[in-house]
């Protein structure tokens, strides 16, 4: 299918691109080397409304659907990682909580900062017992009063640096497991909150993850997002949702990772001759290109499916599969195609290589999607 954008989208992606290939791509090595995206950058990014992606009109944001989203994911993923992951994260799973589930005083209160970009959301669900097993939720909520407590640790927090509110997932009622848990939007600076250690990671320099740590951590009741007892519903709907924006920004990186391949066999020369006229080089940048191709038509299928309000679980969990594992195999190839100076730290290939990885494991690892398209199968031809 050919999706054709309108002109909003259109000019938006243009300068997108221009933006990225002219500011980000300039100090990415920068990034690298200092473990830190510039504060210019983060200007700039506000300005051009980057940071208010999934945000409606009304609360100052750019009021765009799922394909439009991915259109403009497709050109951030094209450049550093660790930038690319502090606007998807907020945007994402840090936002898409509140846009769907926040009540009008709520969605007044934090959204407009939060498109703006003076306020950076962040999704805390996992926890040191509660990775993949994201019910066996340690961190409580008891209600006193006009406030509830939390008592517990989430860690590999994206964002959590950064960031000045949090959708946190905590359980109310141990004795309903799953059906305990609620979601509430916690603020940096609320009693009892304060973010822990800072995990130093394999890539996306520039993205920080921490822990964070809640000691009898005051939420006032007007903070529950959603229904009491409906969080790990919640949670599983708000991954669903950014699915198909991870997968943009995969595709996005993948294509980079394309034009630098294409770049390298084209200019370099082994026995008198580019290495593209040598058949091994040759199929491995086809088979690239062929990855790329099948993984723009099932994110924007997908992303349409999401505009017009169908059921997703199961087609979001297949592409959040398929995506970071192309991606993994495109940025594998790349190193193969560039060879030594695949490898080496100066080269923005190896940076590619490292941060594919933990695609296959945030937001829900490979062997999860699996089991959630499983379990759809099964109902389907139950």
């Amino acid at each position: 299918m050919d999706y054709q954008f309108d002109e909003d989208i259109l000019f938006l992606k243009k300068n997108v691109r221009a933006f990225v290939q002219s500011e980000v791509e300039e100090v990415a090595m920068e990034i690298e080397r200092e473990d830190k995206i510039p504060a210019a950058i983060i200007d700039m990014s506000k300005e051009m409304g980057l940071f208010g992606l999934s945000i409606p009109e009304e609360y100052g944001g750019l009021g765009i659907g799922m394909v439009g989203k991915c259109a403009l994911y497709e050109e951030i993923g094209a450049t550093h990682n660790g930038y690319t992951t502090l606007i998807g994260a907020h945007t994402g799973i840090g936002t898409v909580g509140i846009v769907e589930l926040g009540t009008k005083a709520q969605k007044e209160k934090y959204l407009p900062p939060m498109a703006r970009g003076d306020k950076i959301g962040a999704f805390a669900l996992t926890e040191p017992s509660a990775g993949s097993n994201a019910s066996n939720l340690k961190t409580t909520a008891v209600k006193k009063g006009d406030k509830y407590i939390l008592n517990g640790t989430k860690h590999y927090i994206t964002n959590a640096t950064e960031a000045d509110v949090f959708t946190v997932m905590a359980v109310t009622d141990p004795s309903k497991g799953a059906k305990g848990i609620t979601s509430f939007i916690v603020e940096k600076d609320f009693p009892g909150f304060r973010v822990g250690a800072v995990e130093p990671k394999m890539g996306l320099k520039g993205s920080h993850s921490a822990e964070l740590i809640l000691e009898d951590c005051e939420v006032p009741v007007e903070n529950v997002l959603g229904e009491e007892g409906k969080g790990y519903i919640n949670a599983l709907k708000i991954l669903a949702n950014g699915r198909a924006g991870l997968a943009a920004r995969n595709l996005g990186s993948c294509q980079k990772l394309l034009d630098l391949s294409m770049n390298q066999v084209l200019e370099r020369e082994q026995f008198g001759v580019p290495i593209m006229e040598h058949q091994a080089v040759a199929h491995m940048v086809a088979e690239i290109a062929v990855e790329i191709e099948a993984l723009r038509s099932f994110t924007y299928r997908v992303a349409s499916m999401v505009d017009e309000g169908e059921k997703v679980i199961k087609e979001a969990a297949m592409l959040k599969l398929y995506g970071s594992e192309v991606y993994n195999r495109v940025a594998d190839k790349a190193v193969q195609v560039h060879g030594g100076i695949g490898y080496i730290a100066d080269f923005p290939i190896e940076r590619f290589y490292r941060d594919a990885r933990i695609t296959r494991i945030y937001e829900g690892t490979s062997e999860i999607q699996k089991n959630i398209i499983s379990g759809q199968l099964k109902k389907e031809y139950s």
